[in-house]
């Protein structure tokens, strides 16, 4: 295993560490299989990890439940717990005590080492800034409830900045970051400027939820030409550690066999380890992952508001990522689990959303295709042009 110093602390962090968000489940996908989580957590742990990060909402809120349970036996002393204050459920400054001694009861422990303002955005971030949130941590860090205070993030660069600023007392943050996200929220800039202001960066996504484990055969025969031979989620993992700003990476793993994998990766892993060749052969990956993308859309909301309510960009993701990832019946769900006035089936080809794009795209076209093809349930294949 490796470590590298966490910010300004005088600790040193596993390079990979443990997320619970996506712990093994029974045959009830809401219902965490406890037994197997917790063998698969202290396996890491036995195997070096000594960072393990949970949050109040993961799992319904089982999960810091079962890493309580999985850190008993003497596993607490051999790692620093990262859990995270839940913004969403703040409307009074009386609400930062309630949710952070709930969460160190459903731990069983008497302090956690790392806490987060979790998924800070410009809404979350001015809301828990205005009632005191600051304040109330360095109360809490002055009687010991929590070590030090970072936070995570899922805004735009600008944000991002205007968070790390605002306080001094930041230890670390946590960021969505891989090959295919260097300009996607904090990003590389981010990344650089956290790191450059002291702040240890622990980054979570780094597979981008699974999507770049199993690639198409367009990007599994890039890999394919490699002399070193990895799977598509060492490739993504790897150019992760490779940067020096990155302490810490953060692997959601729901089988045992993902953290033998991952305990194996990380120790052939080091800052600068890529040559330029490797380097630019994921360079060319995340190209060619792109250019797989079937519609143009940057994301720029010059579409909207919609007159009758679509979530265009929204419906336009979806179905880039089913083509790009091959993740067609995941994105289906994730469609039927869109509020029904804000699918592409509501579109009325009004096309005022035409008028306003700088893509050009056919807009009216594309709803109907998505309509049809996420619509239609988990079932088929998805289609890559409409009509």
């Amino acid at each position: 295993m490796r470590y590298a110093k966490f910010g300004r602390l005088d600790w040193k962090a596993s390079a990979l560490g443990f997320g619970c968000m996506r712990l093994p489940k029974t045959g009830k996908p809401e219902i965490v299989d406890e037994p197997e989580a917790i063998r698969m957590i202290r396996r890491a742990i036995d195997g070096g990890v000594n960072y393990v990060d949970t949050a109040w909402g993961y799992h319904g809120g089982a999960s810091e439940i079962v890493l309580g349970k999985a850190l008993r036996d003497g596993y607490r002393s051999r790692v620093r717990i990262a859990t995270k204050l839940p913004p969403w459920e703040v409307t009074t400054a009386a609400d930062f005590d309630r949710l952070c001694n709930t969460q160190l009861k459903k731990l069983q422990v008497d302090h956690v080492d790392l806490y987060l303002l979790h998924a800070l955005g410009r809404k979350t971030w001015d809301t828990v800034h205005s009632l005191g949130v600051l304040e109330w941590a360095e109360r809490a860090m002055a009687d010991g409830r929590i070590g030090c205070l970072g936070f995570s993030f899922h805004d735009e660069l600008p944000v991002f900045k205007e968070i790390v600023d605002a306080y001094d007392g930041w230890t670390f943050c946590q960021i969505q970051y891989n090959y295919m996200d260097e300009s996607t929220q904090a990003g590389t800039e981010g990344l650089r400027y956290a790191a450059g202001r002291g702040l240890a960066v622990v980054v979570m996504e780094p597979i981008l939820g699974g999507n770049l484990a199993h690639p198409p055969d367009a990007i599994q025969r890039l890999w394919d030409t490699s002399p070193r031979k990895r799977t598509a989620a060492d490739w993504a993992l790897h150019w992760l550690w490779n940067r020096p700003e990155v302490t810490v990476v953060l692997s959601g793993m729901t089988t045992m066999e993902q953290v033998e994998q991952n305990l194996a990766s990380v120790d052939a892993a080091a800052p600068g380890a890529m040559g330029a060749e490797e380097l630019e052969l994921v360079r060319h990956a995340a190209e060619t992952y792109r250019a797989l993308r079937p519609i143009p859309c940057t994301r720029c909301d010059y579409c909207l508001p919609c007159p009758s309510g679509v979530s265009i960009p929204h419906n336009l993701g979806l179905y880039n990522t089913a083509v790009m990832y091959n993740q067609h019946a995941g994105m289906k769900r994730a469609y039927l689990a869109t509020k029904e006035a804000e699918r592409a089936s509501a579109c009325t080809e009004c096309r005022q959303c035409e008028e306003k794009c700088p893509q050009k795209i056919v807009i009216s076209e594309w709803m109907s295709c998505i309509a049809k093809e996420l619509g239609a349930g988990v079932q088929g294949a998805v289609r890559q042009q409409p009509g």
